[in-house]
């Protein structure tokens, strides 16, 4: 093989692995953001302001970002949460783990005056 060939060869390589590598990280991460939305979301978000959030809010703080963590809770579920791995292929739960990896951390809430006593004409 030339030498023009085999450098052709060897850049096709360096370029194409990394970009299916990467494709194939945007699949599983839509994939996890599908069945987020028609599984977790109406727990672990709030549909509207006033609305109450039922299970906690997933983020990448979740677990410590530690997606095999996640995957694990998902998979089992606890007392309040039920476990998926009968309706989720373990590819599936780790999509979904994956997804909520990155997700951002919701802010912090910052106390109203309403909430704190101030403004209520306290001592």
């Amino acid at each position: 093989m030339p030498g023009s060939a085999r450098f052709a060869m060897l850049l096709w390589f360096v370029v194409a692995v990394p970009l299916s590598a990467a494709a194939q990280d945007r699949s599983q991460l839509r994939l996890g953001m599908r069945l987020f939305d028609q599984s977790c979301r109406v727990c672990h978000t709030k549909p509207q302001m006033q609305s109450p959030l039922y299970g906690p809010a997933l983020s990448m703080n979740t677990l410590g970002g530690k997606v095999d963590l996640i995957s694990q809770f998902i998979s089992n579920g606890t007392t309040r949460m039920p476990g998926f791995k009968y309706q989720f292929t373990p590819a599936q739960i780790d999509a979904i783990a994956a997804y909520v990896a990155t997700l951002p951390a919701p802010p912090q809430a910052t106390p109203t005056a309403g909430k704190t006593g101030a403004g209520r004409g306290a001592d």
